[in-house]
């Protein structure tokens, strides 16, 4: 359009001009023959996991297979679901003459439930790029997303051998011997003297000592507070997911450590029970009733809980209560609830600590207002390590985590607790 415009004001490049639109609309229509000649030139797939895991990183693959016998350029568009909010998704990429490539890339969700994918779309160019052709493939596709196993297989052998060490986790002093008694057996070099029998040693003549083994079958239920106070989200991710997420983690721990393992939620009422037990198709209920764990975030019903456990868990039970508290007033507020809880079980309360106020709290303040809220922030930190203390003073066990360090503290406090036989 500009050289025609050029060409009013000097008329002698007009022919030339032609001559360019002549060649402009040749190659758009061998642009046009190559790329529609044959009927698949292109070939997509999309490749789903069978279900995504909240909170990590899922892999997404897309496979491509290119018929044309030149190369192409290509642009994928898939319509990915709509919890991402991703408006500008796009891979590029050059394909080889009848060639086949696989792309990869991956997805975070953090919220559990249904995700349903649209069309693959995949835009193709020749080496002219005046045209491009469009396949669309795989209509509807849909993915429910689970709470994290992903973190589950990743500590699933760790915590089979107490192997934490890179994780930051000290070993925890045996106090006593708070096991089950399995036999006697002759000394042997290593065994504790502590556990020599002496009435069998006099009547054997040599050193007898007693072996012991782990307790097992120990009821551990994991409590999870599904209330207002747990809706406060950290990189995306809820309180509530994030205690799901570490739930699931624990009830494998304490499976494999040959412990019965069972979960609850609450906040109105308590409901998504599951009984403690130690069975095969343990992990799988657990698992569905987490994926299912549904709330409006209600204002949390401490007195309706602790009436529940005291009705329906009659055996002594290690209680992993997730919950949040931010005041002194309002772990007040719940208090005689949680030592009645205390009474009977092996409670252990685990709240979180506000990482986004560690940003406040160490950078330097350089204004009146930045100086207040540095104050306020160290406030709010400093009452949740009052809360620590306070629930101390009542032999109820704490937990003050970072979300994203909730499932391995977690874990080092089941094994700490399994060591010094406090169960």
């Amino acid at each position: 359009m500009v050289l025609f415009v050029l060409s009013f004001i000097f008329p002698r490049g007009f022919a030339v001009v032609k001559l360019l639109l002549l060649l402009l609309v040749t190659l758009t229509i061998l642009d046009t023959i190559l790329l529609f000649a044959a009927k698949n030139g292109v070939k997509g797939t999309r490749i789903l996991p069978e279900k995504f895991s909240n909170g990590d990183e899922n892999p997404v693959r897309i496979a491509i297979n290119n018929y044309y016998t030149f190369n192409v350029e290509i642009n994928i568009i898939d319509e990915i679901p709509e919890q991402f909010q991703v408006r500008n998704f796009g891979i590029k990429r050059k394909l080889e003459p009848s060639s086949s490539s696989e792309i990869e890339y991956k997805l975070r969700p953090v919220e559990r439930g249904e995700y349903h994918f649209g069309k693959l779309n995949i835009y193709v160019t020749s080496v002219f790029g005046l045209i491009s052709r469009r396949f669309t493939y795989d209509d509807h596709a849909m993915v429910p997303t689970y709470p994290s196993f992903m973190q589950l297989r990743k500590y699933d052998l760790i915590a089979i051998s107490n192997n934490l060490h890179q994780y930051g986790i000290k070993k925890i002093r045996k106090i006593g011997h708070t096991m089950e008694f399995e036999q006697i057996k002759e000394y042997v070099l290593g065994d504790d003297l502590r556990t020599i029998n002496w009435k069998a040693t006099a009547k054997r003549s040599q050193l007898m000592v007693n072996q012991f083994q782990d307790e097992k079958s120990q009821p551990v239920y994991s409590i999870i507070d599904k209330g207002r106070v747990m809706k406060m989200p950290f990189e995306g991710l809820t309180l509530l997911d994030y205690a799901i997420n570490a739930a699931l983690v624990i009830s494998n721990v304490a499976l494999k450590k040959q412990d019965k393992a069972g979960i609850l939620a609450f906040s109105k009422k308590v409901e998504n029970i599951v009984v403690a037990e130690k069975r095969t198709s343990q992990m799988n209920l657990i698992l569905e009733t987490l994926y299912n764990v549904n709330t409006d975030f209600f204002e949390t019903d401490y007195s309706r809980l602790y009436a529940d456990v005291k009705r329906n868990i009659n055996h002594r039970s290690l209680m992993l209560l997730y919950t949040n508290f931010e005041t002194l007033d309002s772990l007040h507020r719940q208090l005689p609830y949680l030592k009645g809880i205390a009474k009977n079980h092996l409670l252990v309360v685990i709240f979180f600590k506000n990482t986004e106020l560690n940003q406040i709290i160490t950078d330097p303040a350089e204004t009146v207002q930045q100086a207040y809220d540095k104050v306020i922030a160290e406030k709010f930190a400093f009452e949740k390590r009052l809360i620590v203390n306070e629930l101390q003073k009542y032999g109820i066990q704490s937990i003050l985590t970072s979300p994203q360090d909730l499932t391995i503290d977690t874990i080092n406090k089941y094994l700490e607790i399994k060591a010094r036989g406090l169960l």
